[in-house]
Order: C-alpha cells, then sequence, then structure tokens
C-alpha cells in the first residue's frame, strides 16, 4: 500500500508540473483564435490574451499588445483573470503538496502530512476547473460566430488556435494530477506503520514469549 501511495504521489507531481506549464504556455501564447482570409492569402492573423499578431506568409510575425484593458472583450477579460488565478493557485497548490509528500522528510505527523497532500491535490484540481472555464467559453463564442447565419460566406471568421488545445490539455491534467496526488495521501495515510526499531520488535517477542507459557 505504502509503495503504490509513493507511486500515486510522484506521477500527480509529474503531471502537476507538466500541466502547469502547458497552462503557463496557454497564458502567454497570442493563439488561441486564428484566423486566414482567402482575400489575402499571404497573412493570417492570431488573437491571445495580451496581443494580436500578423503572421506573413514567409515566416515572420508582427505582435502589437491591446492599447487599453477597458477596450478589450468580455472573454478576454475572463480569460486574463481566470487563467492568471490557476497559474497562481497551481504554483501554490504544488508548493504546499511537497511537504506532505512521502519521499520528502518533514512534517512526519501523518496528520499534517495528509492534510498538505489532500490540500495541494484540491488546489490543483481547482486550477484545472479555472483554466478550464476560458478556454471553453472562447472556443464556445469561436464555434458560435463561425456558424452565424447572419454573415455572409465570404466573412473571415475565428477559428481555434494552438493555446486552446494546450489550455485543455492543462486543465485536464492538472485535475487528473491533483486527483492522484489526494489519492496517494489518503492510501499512505491508511497505510499500516511500520515497526518503530529494536525496541518495538524486543516487545513484540516479549509479548509473543508470554502467549507461548500461558500456553
Amino acid at each position: 500500500m505504502d509503495e503504490c501511495a509513493r507511486a500515486l504521489e510522484l506521477l500527480g507531481m509529474l503531471l502537476y508540473a507538466g500541466a502547469w506549464l502547458c497552462v503557463l504556455g496557454a497564458a502567454v501564447t497570442p493563439r488561441w483564435l486564428s484566423m486566414s482570409t482567402s482575400l489575402l492569402p499571404v497573412e493570417s492573423y492570431e488573437l491571445g490574451l495580451w496581443e494580436t499578431c500578423v503572421v506573413q506568409d514567409t515566416g515572420g510575425m508582427e505582435c502589437r499588445a491591446y492599447d487599453s484593458l477597458l477596450g478589450l472583450s468580455p472573454d478576454l477579460k475572463l480569460g486574463r483573470v481566470l487563467t492568471c488565478a490557476s497559474l497562481a493557485l497551481g504554483a501554490l497548490g504544488f508548493l504546499v503538496a511537497i511537504p506532505g509528500l512521502s519521499l520528502v522528510n518533514g512534517c512526519e505527523e501523518d496528520g499534517a502530512k495528509r492534510t498538505l497532500g489532500t490540500a495541494g491535490g484540491l488546489m490543483g484540481m481547482l486550477s484545472g476547473v479555472l483554466c478550464l472555464i476560458p478556454v471553453s467559453y472562447v472556443a464556445h463564442l469561436a464555434v458560435v460566430r463561425f456558424f452565424d447565419d447572419t454573415l455572409p460566406d465570404v466573412v473571415p471568421r475565428w477559428e481555434f488556435g494552438d493555446s486552446l488545445f494546450c489550455g485543455w490539455a492543462g486543465g485536464f491534467l492538472l485535475v487528473v494530477a491533483g486527483l492522484l496526488l489526494v489519492l496517494g495521501s489518503r492510501s499512505a495515510a491508511r497505510a499500516p506503520p511500520l515497526p518503530a526499531g529494536p525496541q518495538r520488535r524486543y516487545q513484540v517477542m516479549n509479548t509473543v514469549l508470554a502467549r507461548a507459557e500461558y500456553v
């Protein structure tokens, strides 16, 4: 049981770190939505949380940050707030979960380790949910606007960018990593304690001998 709990904790921490990096990549890259038009095939447009970019067919890219925070659309504002909250909560949960690992010496009390590991896992799961909300919302708006019958077919439309898929992967893996940490912490708490050194062995031997003499 103890080896299984350690394996769950280690796998959870590895997934945690990789998922957090995926969320960070989704937050900083300007590829939440992309648009290309047949009227100007040598250029395509990329939209992110912090800037918009024009990508040339030759490989060049020119990006420009948004002029005003108040002028942003509600979906971008929501994306900024929730992705930043997801990154902050995920980093905090990762740091909280480290002392709660069975492989880490410190916080020797079983109750403290279980509490820290469970808290770190729950923070990771909540961080994943906070990432999935803005990514899914932006994707939903893109689908609704793409199939808008009131617009002519020649009007270019925004489509899914690479950052959305990166955000989906990061949010889902954060939820899985948090769940693994919670399961690992609770499995380690249910593991039977090991004998505490020679004194404990002597006590067990004396008890066995006493029972044998009694019989």
